[in-house]
């Protein structure tokens, strides 16, 4: 007789990999994917290291699934914010204002989706996370252009450049080493969102709205 794999044993199957994925964010949330070890994730999940392996192909595969996961609720954020009542300009202005601050509550996890080094396969991750914030850019200029709130301009290329200004921004203050020497300061980050947003929406409409 064929084996037959019980519901219960599915429902036992699905419940470990839930386990190890929020394991390993729970280890990149504290320190990067560099202290996201396999021996640490299965201490935490509470499974052998060999059971890791059962349910992802590869440490690399594991990472992809987790920066996937992770970098979806941030771009699904985004859009919240982009869903305001508003033109162009100001829908804008609370997007990029609300990544930049939900970056600066969570270092840590910002720098690991944004600038820490990985390895290819969640590098290909990251591309396409940046080109989701592009895409959702994108509609908001082509919408403001139509509105006349912002001027006529290749909305492609201006929407990846609101990507890599506001990423690359914050790389230097999300930094392990920046932060863990700067006090935590709420007027030092609010200067910096607000230098952000200001040069993305001069950026794009030549005058700060």
């Amino acid at each position: 007789m064929a084996y037959r794999e019980t519901e219960k044993m599915r429902q036992r199957k699905a419940q470990a990999r839930q386990k190890i994925i929020e394991s390993t964010w729970e280890c990149v949330a504290d320190g990067g994917f560099q202290s996201a070890r396999v021996t640490r994730i299965a201490g935490l999940a509470g499974v052998a290291t060999g059971t890791i392996y059962r349910h992802f192909e590869s440490r690399e595969d594991l990472f992809a699934e987790i920066f996937r996961l992770a970098t979806q609720r941030e771009v699904d954020k985004v859009a919240e914010a982009l869903a305001i009542t508003g033109n162009a300009v100001q829908r804008l202005d609370h997007a990029l204002r609300q990544f930049a601050q939900r970056a600066l509550k969570g270092p840590m996890k910002a720098w690991a989706l944004i600038a820490e080094p990985v390895d290819p396969k969640v590098e290909e991750e990251r591309l396409a996370y940046r080109r989701a914030y592009a895409n959702l850019f994108e509609q908001a200029i082509r919408e403001g252009i139509a509105e006349g709130t912002i001027p006529e301009q290749n909305t492609r290329l201006a929407a990846t450049c609101l990507v890599g200004a506001i990423s690359e921004a914050l790389v230097g203050p999300l930094s392990p080493t920046q932060t863990s020497e700067l006090p935590d300061n709420d007027n030092n980050d609010n200067e910096l969102v607000d230098t952000i947003v200001c040069f993305c929406l001069r950026g794009l409409t030549g005058t700060r709205s």
